[in-house]
């Protein structure tokens, strides 16, 4: 089914609303424990729980409006949704905070093995959205990889080593912007390797 177009501020509030309410509802809440059938939990952890339905609610509307949803965000839905719960089972915010990690790991580790295989699964996923000869592809893929590795490393150091409010506060807006960021350079410096419309098709 070919994806509906839809307004872009509401695309991405739905993309990005959940993440900013989970920052916004720990801030509320953050010095608050919460009593819930007869265990006590903190705010960090109640906040991570509501994230999860929030998360839910808003990648249903985008499916709704869409009438597609991505690869990625199923699995992010699925990490979000089983850390969460292990957070809950076990009282410990610590699996949440890895998630993160896993998240990022997981990424290298996929385009790790296309890599190996000569591939660039990354083109397989987003070639479509940005025409570029295969030797751009396959440095932009290597890059990539190491940026996600290199961000699961510092989440590990973060959370490890910083308070939950650092925490919080970097993996909400520095993280996020860091791989942004990382990717316009990315954009500007693999110039010489995108595929005008007008030569697309050509030998």
């Amino acid at each position: 089914m070919a994806e509906r177009k839809i307004n872009a501020v509401t695309k991405q509030v739905l993309e990005l609303g959940p993440t900013l309410a989970f920052f916004a509802i720990y801030l509320w809440i953050k010095e608050d424990s919460f009593t819930i059938a007869g265990t006590e939990y903190s705010g960090f952890i109640v906040s991570a729980l509501v994230f999860v339905p929030i998360l839910l609610l808003a990648m249903g509307i985008l499916w709704v409006l869409t009438g597609t949803i991505s690869r990625m965000q199923v699995f992010t839905a699925f990490m979000v949704i089983f850390f969460g719960g292990l957070t809950a089972w076990f009282n410990d915010e610590r699996f949440f905070k890895m998630k993160t990690s896993i998240v990022y790991g997981c990424l290298a580790g996929l385009l790790g093995i296309g890599l190996l295989r000569g591939q660039s699964w990354l083109e397989y996923v987003i070639g479509d959205l940005m025409p570029m000869q295969r030797t751009g592809w396959m440095i932009l893929t290597r890059r990539l990889c190491l940026m996600f590795v290199a961000l699961a490393v510092a989440n590990e150091i973060i959370w490890r080593t910083m308070s939950t409010d650092t925490w919080v506060k970097l993996e909400t807006f520095a993280m996020p912007a860091a791989l942004m960021a990382f990717l316009w350079w990315q954009i500007f410096a693999l110039q010489r390797f995108l595929i005008e419309p007008e030569d697309d098709g050509k030998a």
